[in-house]
Formats: structure tokens, C-alpha cells, sequence
């Protein structure tokens, strides 16, 4: 008898701990499935991109700062012009790039299927492109540009607008606004070709503006701050196929880059440059990271690239104007989605 009631304890005894076990893995099992509730499955793991030599874009600090994880970055390449950044994101070629909202609309509006999806860069007090003569240069207003060389880094972008838009508020018609040549100057050499007369008023911004300053003998006509106040001037974009293909993968990208945003913008610009020189002695790609040491600020005037309509509209308007665009042929929400952005409407807070 007392070793019938000794088997029955420890088969009851068997069986609780069998319960136990078997609670410990439903757990388990609940927060594995948890957790793949939280995280999505990503459809694309590896983000082709081009970077700026000596400088480090925010697709690469937000992977620095493992905001991306697990997405992995494949650098492709450098680039200088953000018209070329975004025009090989639409041949396929990269899956990110970033440009000047004109050129973006401009691309839209030739049917080319991409959507901007977070603001990355613009003007402040701090952050800003100039346009310099000599000191000793006649040119005092815009009309004395008429028949005037103007250096810029690229046709179709961010200066040239901006150029223009001041030639027209200070009442030079279109006709007058052509016999202002614009010439494709590589930025680095900006300086020089104004120094040396092979132009009479140079953009120059960040490092380049600085350093020229600190050297003398030049003064600023205008900036781009001066026409338009602060304001973010671009945005990254994506494909829509992209975006269509790779949901969990754009939500997963975008969330982090504006992250990588909001980081610049509230981290004090000793951290931020001290940073951006790490990663860039990291990468090793044998450039000069000079240019970090000036950098001073975002330039995004929204929280962590937030798109509004406001900064589309304006560049909408004025290619309306110009005649590049029909009235009402495109409105703001036809180019942006702020549905990846950490910070968009009703995400902040959720933000963690």
C-alpha cells in the first residue's frame, strides 16, 4: 500500500512539473511571437546608396547609431549633385538618394516614379548657402548680375532655384534672368573660379563658405536664407516599387534615418562632429574630413524630416511660373508620404 501511495506522489508530482515545463514554453513561444508581432519580417535586407566624400549623410549615422539593425548599408559610390543622387535611385540603381525639392518635383512631374519620404537637409542661421562676389566687385544689386557668370555645383538644383527666385523678386523679368549664365562648377573649386574671374559670384556653403571667409576679400550679395528664411530644401526619396515591394523595409529605413535627424537636431554640435569623424576614419575611404569640422547644424526645419505641404508648394508655384509645371498639374501629397517617418502625425507619441 505505501508503495502504491509513494508512486502516486511522484507520478502527481511528475505531472505538475510537466505542467510546469509546459507553461515555461507557451511563454516562450508567446514572446517569440511577440516579438515578431513587433519586428515585421523585412523583404530586403541590404540598402544600396552613394554617399558625399568628407561628409556623413544620415543614412549612415542612423546605421552608426543602430537605428537600422538589421538592415545592412552597400556604399556604391560618392556623388556631388543631388539631381544625379535621385535619377539613379529611379534607374534602379541605388534605393535611396536625396535631392533638392525642385529637382524632385521636376522628376515627378516627368512621370518618374519615386516619393519623397523624409526631409534631410536645408537653411538656417547656421546652415546655408551664400552667393559671394569679390569685395571690390561693382555688382551691388541683382540687376548688376545681367550678363554676369554665376557658379553653381549643379544645373536644375537648389542654387540655381534659389538664384532665380532672387532675380525675380528684385524685378528681373525672364528675359533679363537668361543673360545670367549659370555655370557648373564643381563646389571645391567654387572659390577659386571666383578669385580668378572665371565667374563673378560663386555659391558657397558650409566648410567651403567658411574657410573663403576667414581668407577675406570676398562679401556676400545674398543667401538663400535671405529669399526663402529657414526652411528644409530636400528631401530622400524612394521608388514606389520600392516602397510597394518593401513596406516593412521602407518603414524600417525611414524610421531610422529620421531618427538619425532628430539626433543631429537635439545633441549638441560638438557630439554630432565628433561622431561624423569617427565613422568617417572608420569607413576608411582615404578622404578629407576637414569639412565636418564647421559643421554647425541640420539646416531640417521640421522634427526629424517631417513633410509638410508648405515646402513643397512653394517650389510647385514657382515651376508653375516658370512654365515647367500646368496649374494644378501637381499638389503637394502627389510627391510625399510621412507614413515611415518616426515622428509623423500620431507616431510621436508612440515614440520611444
Amino acid at each position: 500500500m505505501r508503495i502504491a501511495i509513494s508512486a502516486l506522489r511522484r507520478l502527481v508530482a511528475g505531472l505538475r512539473a510537466r505542467r510546469r515545463q509546459l507553461g515555461l514554453a507557451a511563454l516562450g513561444l508567446t514572446g517569440l511571437f511577440g516579438s515578431a508581432m513587433a519586428e515585421p519580417q523585412l523583404e530586403k535586407t541590404e540598402i544600396r546608396y552613394q554617399g558625399w566624400a568628407g561628409q556623413v549623410t544620415f543614412i549612415e549615422l542612423a546605421d552608426d547609431l543602430g537605428y537600422l539593425a538589421p538592415l545592412k548599408l552597400k556604399w556604391v559610390g560618392n556623388t556631388i549633385s543631388g539631381p544625379q543622387d535621385i535619377q539613379t535611385v529611379v534607374t534602379g540603381d541605388i534605393d535611396i538618394g536625396g535631392a533638392f525639392y525642385g529637382a524632385i518635383i521636376k522628376l515627378i512631374a516627368a512621370k518618374a516614379p519615386i516619393k519623397a519620404v523624409v526631409g534631410y537637409y536645408g537653411s538656417d542661421d547656421n546652415t546655408y548657402s551664400g552667393y559671394y562676389v569679390k569685395e571690390d566687385s561693382p555688382i551691388k544689386t541683382a540687376r548688376d548680375l545681367i550678363g554676369k557668370k554665376v557658379a553653381v555645383n549643379t544645373l536644375g538644383a537648389h542654387h540655381e532655384f534659389v538664384l532665380r527666385e532672387y532675380l525675380a523678386r528684385n524685378g528681373l523679368t525672364p528675359a533679363d534672368a537668361k543673360q545670367v549664365t549659370l555655370v557648373a562648377i564643381p563646389p571645391v573649386t567654387g572659390e577659386q573660379a571666383l578669385r580668378q574671374g572665371q565667374v563673378e559670384l560663386s555659391t558657397l556653403g558650409g566648410v567651403l563658405r567658411d574657410k573663403a571667409l576667414e581668407r577675406g576679400g570676398i562679401r556676400r550679395l545674398f543667401a538663400d536664407t535671405d529669399v526663402f528664411g529657414n526652411f528644409t530644401g530636400g528631401a530622400y526619396v524612394l521608388r514606389d516599387k520600392f516602397i510597394k515591394d518593401n513596406p516593412n523595409t521602407s518603414r524600417k529605413l525611414i524610421e531610422g534615418v529620421s531618427r538619425a535627424i532628430d539626433w543631429a537636431q537635439t545633441t549638441s554640435p560638438e557630439e554630432v562632429r565628433a561622431r561624423f569623424e569617427r565613422i568617417v576614419a572608420d569607413r576608411k575611404r582615404n578622404e578629407d574630413a576637414t569639412p565636418i569640422k564647421y559643421w554647425k547644424s541640420t539646416g531640417v526645419a521640421t522634427k526629424g524630416g517631417v513633410i509638410g505641404d508648405a515646402e513643397l508648394q512653394v517650389w510647385i508655384d514657382w515651376l508653375v511660373r516658370d512654365g515647367l509645371l500646368k496649374q494644378d498639374q501637381l499638389k503637394p501629397s502627389d510627391l510625399y508620404t510621412n507614413e515611415f517617418n518616426y515622428f509623423r502625425p500620431g507616431k510621436t507619441a508612440e515614440a520611444k
